[in-house]
This record gives C-alpha cells, structure tokens and sequence, in this order.
C-alpha cells in the first residue's frame, strides 16, 4: 500500500514540475534533499517517500552502526491541524530475540533549527550527540525511529516547542516505520516513546495525546527525561544562561508556528543574532558562538522576552504548551537531574505529580549527574531496563 502511495505522490509531484527524491548513497552516507510533495494523503502516519540511509557514530565516519538504516518522509499533523510533511529515519537491528520486534520512538533533543541540523541528516554524518543512546536501544534488539520534527529537513521553521507538533510528530513516526515496506515491523507490534529535554517533552506530548490521536498504537510505556513541562519556569532559567540560545530557538519556533512577526521585538543586532540562531546553526556552534545570550541586549526597548511572555498573546501560548494537563494511558518512567542547569529539576517533579493525580503509573527517577547534557546517560541507563520490563509485560513500578 505504502508503494502505491508513494508512486501516486511522486507522479502529483512530478506534474507540478517538482523534483521526485534522488536515492541516498549508502556508500557515502549523502543523503538527498527529499522534497514536500503537492499532494499529501489524508492519514497521518503514511510513508510518502523513502531512501536508504547509513548510521555513524563519529564524523570521520570510522564507526558504522550496524542496523538497516532507511530515511523517511511521511504524513503527520501540525498544532493547526493542517496535514504537513516531515522527515525521520528508521533503523533496524540485524538481529533481534523478539518475535514480534518493539519499536522505539527516540524524540530528539534540541538539534536547532535550520534544516542541516535534522537528525536524519546528523545520524549519516556522524555528529548526531545522541548517537550512543539510540544505538543502546538497537543493542537490545529494538526498532528505533527517530523524527526530525516539523520544519527540521523540510519547508519552513522548525515549531521548536509547540507541545502538539511535537506530539503528533513522534506518534506519527511510529505509524509510518510500521508501514515501512522496506523495514519489516509488524503493523500492530509493541511500541514506547523514548526523549531527553526537548524529546522528553514531545515524548511527553506524545503520550497525552495518544489515547486520542492514535488509540491503535499498542504503546507500552513512555521514557521521559527532563522535560521542559513548563515554559513560565524554564523560560527565565534559560534566559541569558550558557544555552541562552534555546529561547531563542523557542521564541522562533513558537511564533512560526502562531503566526507571530518577532521582528518588531528586535534591534537590528537582535535581527541578526536570531537569523543566525535560525538558519545556520546547530545545538553545538550555536551555544559555542553565544554563550550565555541575554535577550534583554536583543531587544529594542532593552526588557528581556521573558517579560514579553507574560502578556498577551504570549501569555496564551505559553500557557499551551503546559504538560501535565492531560492523562497518558501507560506507565511513565520520568527522570530528572536535581543538578540540571537548564531545566529545573521541581518542573519535571511538577509533571509527575500532574500525572499520579489523574491515576498514572509514574516512577520519578531522581538523580545528582551534575549539568543538563550529562544528565542524559541518568535517563539512559534507567530507562533502557524500564523499557525491556514494559516489553516483557511485567507491571510497572510507582513512586505515586
């Protein structure tokens, strides 16, 4: 079904003189520019194209994963309800010791915002930071696919922050590697979420909104690190600290996705410094090239955006994004740094408790890794056994 659907988008694409996707060199690890096509099926979820792809985990490319490795462009949903294209990539063991292979959805943290720092894109180059997490979870025997999120390979600004995005991104991800005819997944096999900061949220998102936006997806658990649950507090924590460059991303990511003119906002420095944030760089060269970035020196009136939020209509958007509102259907393993210098450690408590008041199985897995970006291997190392104790169907434990 998946090749009809593809055929059919590339015949609609070619007749409106678009470009069908050139085939990736598995040899060189270059991977295509995979084109939107002009007409998208209506099911959230289908493959609209596919390549095959290679997984390094060094940028001299000296260490090449050994998995099937297939780069994909399928159909999902954003905040407004619009149907929009996105990019991931699907990767498969070689050998697995379940019959019915669980597939992980691994929500990226922040990679940026321009379009060459997409995970799919970092996975062949070999500069993806979270190579060895993904790579743990191919070592148990999982399917992993990971999104690239809207606008990260694709047209437009990555909606970096937008709780639905994100959500509906990660559940759609899932749906597509299933009907992946080039990965041989079962269409109703186990599945988790998997994410650490910007991924713990959307993993997050993706477990509120599943009981409703995919009910058929047979999840069994969600890994949730960190998650920025709660932008009034994580705001003025990252505001003019060592990754002030995040607002920033959240400040362009939020206003694409509502329509929101930021220009008036900025200085001509201001202009100069979020384009650049925007268009040319990565987690990594963006916290390099400005460290410690305050927005109050951004601005035209000289207050910090922090102060923008607060009133309308920011108040509004930053009010919805909240998590904790809604009640994920599975048990949530949510670990967090009480020494993460990024996310304070009492929102992803907050979260936890938002859930065990609506009857969640929520296990808070507390930690003292010092530093946001360390605090990943904490996540790591409980999440990986929680998840293998999900897929073995043994109950799940509370800290409720």
């Amino acid at each position: 079904m998946n090749k009809i659907i593809t055929a059919a988008v590339l015949v609609a694409a070619a007749a409106v003189g678009m470009a069908a996707p050139a085939h990736a060199s598995t040899a060189t690890g270059r991977l295509s520019a995979l084109q939107r096509p002009a007409i998208l099926p209506a099911e959230n979820g289908d493959v609209l194209s596919s390549e095959p792809g290679v997984f390094y985990l060094d940028p001299l490319k000296a260490i090449k994963v050994d998995a099937g490795v297939h780069r994909i462009m399928y159909s999902t949903t954003d905040r407004s309800g619009k149907t929009i294209a996105v990019t991931g990539t699907v990767l498969n063991p070689r050998s697995s010791l379940y019959g019915q292979r669980p597939i992980v959805a691994f929500a990226p943290g922040t990679q940026g915002l321009a379009d060459k720092c997409a995970p799919s894109r970092q996975l062949a180059e070999g500069t993806e930071y979270e190579a060895l997490p993904i790579k743990k979870l191919l070592d148990q025997g999982y399917a992993v696919v990971v999104t690239d999120y809207q606008g990260l390979g694709t047209p437009g600004v990555h909606t970096y922050m937008d709780r639905e995005a994100q959500g509906r991104a990660v559940l759609d991800s899932v749906r597509a590697a299933q009907r992946l005819d080039a990965v041989d997944l079962p269409d109703d096999g186990p599945a988790a979420l998997y994410g650490y900061s910007q991924g713990g949220g959307a993993t997050a998102s993706a477990a509120e909104l599943a009981p409703t936006y995919a009910p058929e997806l047979k999840i069994k658990g969600a890994v949730v690190g960190a998650p920025p649950a709660d932008m009034s507090k994580v705001a003025d924590s990252m505001d003019g600290s060592a990754y002030g460059a995040f607002f920033n991303y959240a400040l362009s990511g939020l206003a694409t996705s509502y329509g929101i003119d930021v220009n008036p906002y900025l200085t001509a420095h201001g202009k100069r410094v979020t384009n650049d944030l925007r268009d040319n760089l990565c987690t990594t060269q963006a916290l390099a090239k400005y460290p410690f970035l305050n927005s109050r020196f951004l601005t035209v009136d000289g207050r910090p955006l922090t102060e923008r939020l607060k009133r309308a209509p920011w108040d509004t958007i930053v009010a919805e994004q909240q998590l904790g509102k809604r009640k994920p259907a599975v048990p949530v393993l949510l670990s967090h740094s009480a020494l993460d210098d990024v996310v304070p450690q009492q929102v992803g408590k907050n979260l936890a408790a938002d859930w065990c008041r609506q009857g969640v199985t929520v296990r808070f897995a507390g930690n003292h890794i010092p530093g946001h970006i360390a605090a990943t291997t904490g996540t790591s190392s409980e999440g990986v056994p929680w998840l293998a104790d999900r897929f073995a169907g043994r109950t799940a434990p509370s800290t409720c």
